[in-house]
């Protein structure tokens, strides 16, 4: 073989090694932070990228979705009541400044950790236990500013930071529940004393109308009974001049008995209370009345 080719092959061989060794490709969403000699260069962005062969290389590649980092913080409140506060950090890197994420912080969600521990641990202990589910948002809020302030030095952004989870102890949680338990019952308890006591009036006023409207039709029966006497006495009197209306009342009365009679002896099964019924007792019964009127027209007078 040909020196010159035997000289040019482990050359040309070389070279395509370090031609190849020298292309890189970096993902989408991803930066790569490329160092020569161990020092800072550059930044690659996603697709293909050319680095030096031998003297430049890939330090790391730099993720730059949003990342959630979450924390369970121990801490107690104003009341003294211990309870576990759930923290969910989402963070990205400042695509302008990869290099102070990279090289700034050695662990980013341990730092992230330390500022939520801090604002957590230093708001919780201000308020009351029943005040820190209400104001969970504003501790939100607190831990996202203090972060977003904290962290823009060090190249991080962050999104949101969300109170996901509060969590007394064990048995302050049972006692809120009993609370929370007898309130409602109590409340029931009035709700349905209300309802009986809505009941009971609805009743007395229906009765107080039923009696009132059987008062009224009693009232019409009797007054209808007197015009009826009324009409016949006068009826009597035109027909049968000389008749006092005393006569005609007596004679509508004594009518009245022997119809009972009459009617009582139809129905022989039923059980029947009589009364004395000699033409005296009907007389007795007629001068009663007639005592009974007098006497009311006196008394009216």
């Amino acid at each position: 073989m040909d020196p010159v080719v035997l000289v040019l092959v482990p050359i040309v061989a070389l070279a395509a090694i370090l031609l190849i060794s020298s292309l890189f490709t970096v993902s989408q969403q991803t930066t790569a932070v490329v160092e020569r000699f161990g020092k800072f260069v550059r930044i690659a962005r996603p697709g293909l990228n050319f680095k030096l062969p031998l003297i430049e290389r890939v330090a790391a590649r730099v993720n730059m979705r949003v990342q959630q980092i979450d924390m369970r913080v121990e801490t107690k409140t104003e009341d003294n009541v211990f309870v576990h506060v759930t923290v969910s950090v989402q963070t990205f890197v400042l695509p302008e400044k990869v290099v102070d994420a990279f090289y700034k912080l050695d662990n980013a969600s341990q730092q992230i950790s330390s500022f939520v521990f801090d604002v957590v641990r230093a708001r919780v202990p201000k308020v009351k236990l029943d005040d820190v589910f209400a104001n969970k948002d504003e501790i939100a809020d607190a831990v996202k500013a203090e972060l977003t302030e904290a962290m823009d030095d060090f190249g991080y952004g962050i999104v949101k930071a969300l109170v996901t989870d509060i969590e007394p102890d064990p048995s302050v949680k049972a006692a809120m529940n009993q609370i929370n338990a007898a309130q409602r019952e109590r409340v029931a308890a009035m709700e349905r004393g209300e309802a009986n006591r809505i009941l009971q009036v609805k009743a007395a006023e229906a009765e107080a109308q039923s009696k009132a409207l059987q008062g009224k039709g009693t009232a019409d029966q009797r007054r209808a009974i007197v015009d009826g006497l009324r009409d016949s006495v006068d009826a009597f009197s035109k027909g049968i001049p000389g008749t006092t209306p005393q006569d005609v009342l007596a004679l509508i009365i004594a009518s009245q008995y022997f119809d009972t009679l009459r009617e009582m002896s139809l129905h022989g099964k039923l059980t029947t209370i009589m009364l004395p019924h000699s033409p005296t007792a009907a007389s007795d019964m007629i001068e009663q009345l007639r005592v009974g009127m007098i006497s009311a027209q006196q008394a009216t007078k």
